[in-house]
């Protein structure tokens, strides 16, 4: 069963979660912390040149606003051929409705967010959606710490986008950074916002390497990782 997510708008539109007590992205452009953090944070865009194919996995969908951030790019970028598959793992996923508001402050993804929202149901069962013919998109629902250990595939680039690790610490533990790095492959990459002390010590014992950089806009640092050993 879908759980209800409840949900407070604060200024500009933007959501916030009453029971993690945080915002869902930063009130400094989200789509922008999206491209620094994660995309530019994974190295996607200069990856895509060389890849027939390119898996993304995302710990935290949200508002669905990396997925659609990602997308607008990846169209952008591509070849002919290439494939690009998005998975995201979330326990208290938003309504369609909820989805189209928290993206409306970004003209740019409307379409996208159209398509996203057309979708939606199925996608909310688990099914694979494809997006366009070089684009398809999964939603896992549910604790990510039961989902992930199943998960048929593995990532190129995680997207680590939980809330806060001390509002939300279930996202951010040792044993989910272990399924995490079983489900990435080799040297493949890992980006978050949060330079939390215990979370890079729980990526550095599952396997990754990492490494502080500029944070977007006020933050002053953010993690990227790679992987250097698994199965």
């Amino acid at each position: 069963m879908t759980k209800e997510n409840n949900l407070e708008w604060h200024e500009n539109d933007r959501p916030f979660s009453p029971q993690f007590n945080d915002h869902f992205f930063s009130h400094n452009d989200g789509r922008l912390e999206c491209d620094h953090v994660f995309l530019k944070g994974n190295n996607v865009q200069k990856r895509w040149l060389e890849a027939t194919r390119f898996s993304i996995g995302e710990l935290g969908f949200g508002t669905g606003l990396n997925l659609l951030e990602t997308w607008r790019q990846w169209c952008e970028l591509r070849q002919p051929g290439q494939q690009l598959h998005f998975t995201s793992f979330e326990l208290y996923p938003m309504s369609a409705d909820q989805i189209q508001r928290a993206i409306g402050p970004w003209p740019m993804l409307e379409e996208y967010c159209k398509i996203l929202v057309k979708h939606w149901p199925n996608a909310l069962k688990g099914e694979l959606i494809k997006l366009d013919d070089q684009t398809s998109f999964q939603l896992s629902v549910g604790d990510a710490r039961e989902q992930l250990p199943s998960w048929q595939h593995k990532a190129d680039a995680w997207f680590l986008d939980g809330f806060s690790p001390s509002k939300n610490p279930e996202m951010w533990e040792e044993g989910l950074m272990n399924a995490l790095a079983k489900k990435t492959n080799i040297n493949g990459t890992l980006a978050t916002y949060t330079v939390a002390v215990w979370v890079r010590r729980n990526l550095k014992a599952a396997g990754f390497e990492v490494e502080k950089s500029p944070g977007h806009a006020g933050k002053n640092q953010m993690i990227r990782g790679r992987l250097q050993s698994g199965d």
